[in-house]
């Protein structure tokens, strides 16, 4: 075909325009796909996602409300919010393809995302590509497990725990129910390599005691019980935060977040928000974070908070904040604190979050 001034973009050979639409990143495929059926379609068929396929992905946020109402249906309205801390902006995903009545974003995997869904036939984890708009449901679990159930996974591995107890799924089989072992439900667990570390209390009605647990991935199928991690060189460094939660850090490193405590004593103030990161070849703790006093009074007023991040980015959502509190360790020094706004107003502005590592070609 000869192209002329006057040849429009409907008259160009298909593999042309595919050629074209190959030197968009992942973000303007996204965009572009809104654009009109020509575009939608030259964008989600599987040659031209074959051809992007090896594309570097994209490490963005999913931010949704702490608590576990209605955040999609079937309505063409059903959107989920992403936020992407390279650009500082955000990504909305329609979710309209999901036929349930409610989807619950809660964890994301090799470029795929898991929600609890419900529907008129029952309850069930599912795990969909907003990219390519496909899903699938998992087996389904009790009501038990939907409402209070936190899910971690990899790959083809999934984790479901509730209480002190747990189930796995390994290559779409059935679900396995683990006993855990631990006296309380394993708490922020995160996956690092093949291990999954969490937190436990081990503490009593009096007060919190926190540990360090983990279980290697592949033996939680042969019903072996969690170990404790934890080295003498330690000392107190777990008792000295309140309410700690874990994140998982660059490479091989946890971070540990929670207040400061001013003292060991069970009603001691906190003095601010530290970030702690463990190396786990030399299992060698270092302070990596301590929020300004400037946010932390923030903080203060509003009482209660969420945390939730990964790698590089930790994020702090506040009770009737409206914005999100970053710090990026990817600055020199301590790192650097900023606000992120954006979020859709809520009445009590706590947020929950997990790191999703966006591919267009994954496959649910």
């Amino acid at each position: 075909m000869e192209l002329t001034s006057r040849t429009t973009i409907h008259q160009l050979p298909v593999e042309s325009f595919q050629q074209i639409l190959s030197h968009l990143s992942l973000r303007e495929i996204f965009a572009c796909r809104a654009v009109c059926r020509l575009f939608k379609d030259a964008l989600t068929c599987p040659f031209f996602l074959q051809q992007v396929a090896l594309r570097t992905t994209l490490n963005w946020f999913v931010v949704h409300p702490s608590d576990r109402q209605k955040t999609c249906g079937p309505s063409p309205d059903s959107l989920l919010q992403v936020y992407d801390a390279d650009s500082n902006s955000w990504v909305v995903f329609p979710l309209d393809f999901l036929p349930f009545t409610s989807a619950i974003p809660v964890a994301a995997s090799a470029g795929l995302l898991y929600l609890w869904c419900e529907s008129e036939s029952g309850r069930s984890l599912v795990i969909c590509n907003p990219f390519t708009r496909t899903f699938r449901v998992l087996p389904q679990l009790g009501s038990a497990w939907f409402r209070h159930g936190a899910v971690l996974s990899s790959g083809c591995h999934v984790l479901v725990f509730d209480k002190l107890a747990a189930l796995y799924l390994a290559e779409g089989r059935l679900w396995s129910n683990v006993s855990s072992g631990l006296l309380s439900k394993p708490r922020s667990a995160v996956l690092v390599g093949s291990t999954v570390y969490a937190l436990c209390d081990v503490g009593s009605a009096i007060g919190s005691q926190w540990k360090l647990v983990f279980c290697k991935l592949d033996e939680l199928g042969s019903g072996r019980s969690w170990d404790r991690l934890e080295q003498q060189k330690w000392g107190e460094i777990l008792d000295i935060l309140h309410r700690p939660r874990l994140i998982r850090g660059k490479g091989e490193s946890l971070l540990m977040v929670g207040g400061l405590k001013s003292s060991f004593t069970m009603s001691s103030v906190c003095s601010t928000i530290i970030i702690l990161q463990l190396d786990l070849p030399t299992l060698e703790w270092d302070e990596a974070g301590r929020m300004p006093a400037d946010f932390f009074e923030c903080f203060q007023s509003w009482g209660k908070f969420k945390v939730f991040g990964m790698g590089d980015r930790v994020f702090f959502s506040g009770k009737g904040a409206g914005k999100l509190a970053m710090w990026d360790s990817s600055e020199r020094g301590k790192g650097k604190w900023t606000w992120v706004s954006g979020v859709t107003e809520r009445k009590d502005g706590l947020y929950r979050g997990f790191s999703f590592d966006a591919r267009i070609h994954a496959v649910p």
